[in-house]
């Protein structure tokens, strides 16, 4: 075992502190964006020393992309009856965008336009998840995923990071609503 580093709460594991830094990370990168956050800020706030950073994430990048990272969980759309596919699918990402596993994605979300791997980290997530699923749900063969994806990022940027008082007070089944009709029209043309 190695001795813990100066600072460092020795009681602390390394699991629990990864996990205290990306949370820490996530509500900097969230409210500062990148550029603004540093490493001792998010050390600092998750109580720990700021070389524990580079020990567990190499580099401020790292910190980032570990605090970031999202799996959406996607469903098996394919027994939604074709009429309800917008619907089931805003439904499923207002879940998403809400729950606890949501917070990777409100800070991608909010630095995307400023940071460029946040970008590609979003065009990422939607070409390698939410493409194959809504295909294997049946979306006619040429749907454009951009159009779903501007949708549904236009959604949560209203709600998530502009904050824009009538989108937020929506609840959710207002939202899936006013916004699945949209994503059917693009799923569904016929």
């Amino acid at each position: 075992m190695t001795d813990p580093l100066p600072g460092a709460d020795p009681a602390r594991n390394a699991p629990r502190t990864r996990a205290a830094l990306v949370s820490a990370a996530r509500k900097r990168f969230a409210d500062d964006g990148f550029a603004a956050t540093t490493v001792r800020a998010v050390a600092a706030d998750a109580g720990v020393d700021a070389a524990l950073v580079m020990r567990y994430f190499g580099s401020k990048r790292g910190l980032y992309e570990a605090a970031t990272e999202v799996d959406l969980h996607l469903p098996d759309f394919t027994a939604v009856p074709r009429r309800r596919l917008g619907a089931v699918i805003v439904e499923t990402f207002l879940n998403r965008w809400e729950g606890p596993e949501g917070e990777p994605l409100r800070v991608l979300l909010a630095s995307a336009a400023t940071e460029p791997t946040a970008a590609e980290q979003m065009r990422a997530i939607f070409a390698g998840q939410v493409r194959p699923a809504v295909t294997a749900a049946g979306a006619d063969p040429d749907v454009h995923i951009e159009v779903i994806a501007s949708t549904l990022i236009g959604m949560a940027m209203m709600r998530y990071v502009l904050r824009v008082p009538d989108v937020v007070a929506l609840g959710p089944a207002e939202i899936v609503e006013r916004f699945g009709p949209a994503l059917q029209r693009q799923l569904v043309r016929r």
